[in-house]
């Protein structure tokens, strides 16, 4: 496991972000918060995709009567994304689990006072939640939309919560561009030990957002960076949660369900390795174990990387062998391979579990 940066632990609701606890996954629906039904079935479909923290926005007031009504449906901690007016805060504060504001739009200094008494009184944490594209105006002037200028923001708006008496704070820092993302987290991560949100903000389509979130999560967190974060996709919402676990899994910062290892397309593959690695990932998907498996198309890679996962595949020539810890427990015509290897697969995660 990748060793984290040392954190405050806060808590979201139930959910422990910081310190010792496994790193979230958060997303934030769609609909107009408003509309009770519609949001409460966007996270509920988000729970049952594996989110551990929903964030919806509240941009009107209507958004922040309705709250009450969202929370008492669902299970998920809840936050609430207030831009521009404090007073939506307020009335948010007293149902919601976390605040998120924006110090560059919130407003004066005598209403992020009264958001943070607000939050004071009720225990739950703020999230200071500073995006490169609304920096407030005296570190635009300075910085620019830079990683520098971004920190300068955090860290003023940190000491303002500190000198109210604050410190249940989790930390963002966004940017469209994963360079400046990047450049900000890791200018910051050595200053403090608040828990860090991580995410590249808009950035885009399925396929643009997962390169970026890939390059710019993984990298943060195989620093040891980051305690919760979203993976920003203009797409499903399930899509999130899905890329997110992938980021985390793959980067080694969380080990949960299968690491399936397969051989590139190539011209030694002596079977359809395309199908069988699509059908295992599909038979397989339920499994929360941390196994390595391994599914390999010829004898070139076959024997030397099975021999080093949990269960393997190792194909030949429309026969191949099933091997459990570099040992081999059956020698099968090819379509019967599969089957074998998941039966092996659920018996070596039973024995985990």
């Amino acid at each position: 496991m990748i060793k984290r940066y040392p954190t405050k632990k806060i808590f979201v609701g139930t959910v422990a972000v910081g310190g010792d606890a496994p790193i979230s996954v958060q997303s934030m629906t769609y609909s107009k918060t408003s509309d009770v039904a519609a949001t409460v079935e966007q996270i509920k479909r988000l729970h049952f995709a594996g989110c551990d923290i929903v964030r919806v926005a509240v941009p009107q007031m209507e958004d922040a009567l309705a709250l009450k009504a969202i929370k008492d449906r669902i299970s998920l901690p809840l936050v609430a994304d207030i831009h521009f007016n404090h007073r939506l805060a307020l009335i948010a504060a007293e149902v919601v689990d976390c605040i998120r504001i924006n110090p560059g739009n919130i407003g004066s200094k005598e209403r992020v006072k009264e958001v943070v008494k607000a939050c004071q009184e009720r225990n739950i944490p703020i999230r200071i939640g500073v995006n490169a594209g609304s920096l407030e105006k005296e570190f635009l002037d300075k910085y620019g939309q830079s990683a520098e200028g971004m920190v300068a923001s955090a860290e003023y708006n940190i000491k303002f919560l500190e000198d109210l008496g604050f410190d249940d704070i989790k930390i963002s820092l966004k940017a469209s561009d994963v360079q400046r993302t990047v450049d900000a987290y890791r200018m910051l991560r050595p200053k403090n030990s608040y828990p860090f949100h991580l995410g590249v903000t808009e950035a885009g389509t399925l396929f643009h957002a997962t390169v970026k979130s890939a390059i710019g999560l993984g990298a943060l967190l195989l620093d040891g960076i980051g305690d919760t974060m979203r993976v920003s996709i203009t797409g499903e919402l399930e899509e999130e949660i899905t890329v997110a676990r992938a980021i985390l899994k793959d980067s080694g910062a969380a080990k949960d369900g299968l690491n399936i290892i397969s051989c590139p397309t190539c011209g030694r593959i002596e079977a359809d390795l395309v199908s069988a690695v699509g059908e295992i990932e599909r038979r397989t998907a339920h499994i929360k174990a941390p196994l390595n498996v391994s599914v390999m198309g010829c004898v070139v890679n076959a024997i030397g990387e099975a021999a080093h996962a949990d269960v393997a595949i190792a194909y030949g020539k429309g026969k191949g062998l099933v091997m459990v810890k570099g040992e081999v427990v059956a020698n099968l015509d090819e379509h019967e391979l599969v089957d074998r290897f998941v039966e092996e697969v659920e018996k070596m995660a039973k024995e985990i579990n």
